[in-house]
């Protein structure tokens, strides 16, 4: 047998430790969670908020590989988000027929019109610091939801653009039952973003936990340290930046092909990006698995909160004052948020790893 190097030497012994600390069955668990969700909750209610956690947790994920490991904080980044659903949504709802061909073409002029746009953002931005990169990045995303609300004869304006999928992806697209499940085109395109979702996933922590990574990760710590090493600080981060982009990119024409039309507000709005910022905080930056915990908080509340108010006419019908404090959920929200924050000042899964490190560092008695 081949001698092993050091890092295949530590790769065997993380995974060891993974299987030991129990956090792989818990991964294994939560996969299974979502490939079962149809056959347990069959509901399109539970299926898309299924799908939209999944989404939205990779897509916090990509951002947590700007804010989290390179420390670059971006209000841009649902801005290229927004060019895959766009992308998608143009080929096969606009300009072009819903076949598969057009479909893989909106994924590819998505991916090469981000990756120009994500050098020359990178580019001209770096050479600013801070708060002030965070600042340009929101006026150029700024500017795009602009040029989409006003271009409206090619990008359909706010009423956006309405498309319909091909083949086995449309909605009316029916197999039968299997298991007393129908196998229909919605199905299978959950199963097919499931996929797609879980090999971004996989290949963010290949990157991430590789050389570049690395080096990403002592930008983050101290950037003036790395560049007397003579790591180029500036490719690194533009290449953090670009890999990010690509995947939001992705996501983006995953979620156009599920809800079926893209417009400013859905795809590319600010409140998207402060979403996917409070899913960051909630979940933890700089851990990469806090995006699932906070995108199954805030996506949870945006789905049962609403519905408090008609819970609490039915239990308590002749309290008005909690009738009409459950009309103001979004209060409620904000509650929550802040116990959140104040139990778990590193997000949730952030939290729950020093809880687990100090446990492991603490002398025994």
């Amino acid at each position: 047998m081949a001698e092993q190097t050091p890092v295949q030497i530590f790769r065997r012994q993380e995974r060891q430790k993974q299987y030991r600390s129990g956090t792989f069955f818990l991964k294994l668990a939560v996969l299974l969670l979502f490939i079962l969700v149809p056959f347990l909750f069959p509901s399109f209610k539970s299926l898309d908020l299924a799908l939209k956690i999944m989404i939205f947790a990779v897509l916090v994920a990509s951002f947590d590989i700007l804010l989290g490991y390179t420390g670059i904080l971006s209000f841009g980044h649902v801005m290229f988000f927004g060019i895959g659903a766009y992308s998608v949504a143009l080929l096969i709802g606009k300009y072009g027929n819903p076949t598969y061909i057009n479909l893989v073409i909106g994924f590819i002029v998505a991916l090469g019109i981000t990756s120009a746009l994500a050098l020359i953002v990178s580019f001209l931005s770096l050479r600013v610091k801070a708060i002030f990169f965070a600042m340009v990045t929101l006026a150029i995303a700024e500017f795009a939801i602009i040029l989409a609300t006003k271009l409206s004869g090619f990008t359909g304006g706010e009423d956006g653009i309405i498309m319909s999928m091909p083949g086995i992806f449309k909605v009316s697209f029916n197999m039968g039952k299997f298991l007393g499940v129908e196998i229909t085109g919605r199905l299978i395109t959950y199963y097919f973003i499931l996929v797609v979702c879980l090999g971004l996933f996989l290949l963010m922590i290949r990157f991430i936990n590789s050389p570049l990574g690395r080096v990403m990760q002592a930008i983050r710590d101290n950037e003036p340290r790395a560049e007397a090493i003579g790591y180029k600080t500036f490719i690194v981060k533009s290449i953090s930046i670009c890999f990010g982009c690509l995947v939001s990119t992705i996501l983006g024409g995953l979620y156009a092909m599920w809800v079926g039309y893209a417009n400013p507000e859905s795809v590319l709005g600010i409140p998207i990006m402060l979403d996917v910022l409070l899913m960051e905080i909630v979940g933890g930056m700089g851990t990469l698995y806090g995006g699932l915990a906070g995108a199954a908080f805030l996506e949870f509340a945006h789905s049962f909160l609403p519905d408090l108010q008609n819970f609490a006419k039915s239990l308590f019908p002749g309290a008005h004052f909690l009738h009409a404090a459950m009309e103001r959920w979004l209060l409620i929200f904000g509650i929550l948020f802040i116990m959140v924050v104040f139990f778990f000042p590193k997000g949730i899964i952030g939290s729950v790893q020093d809880f687990m490190a100090r446990r492991k560092t603490a002398p025994s008695i």
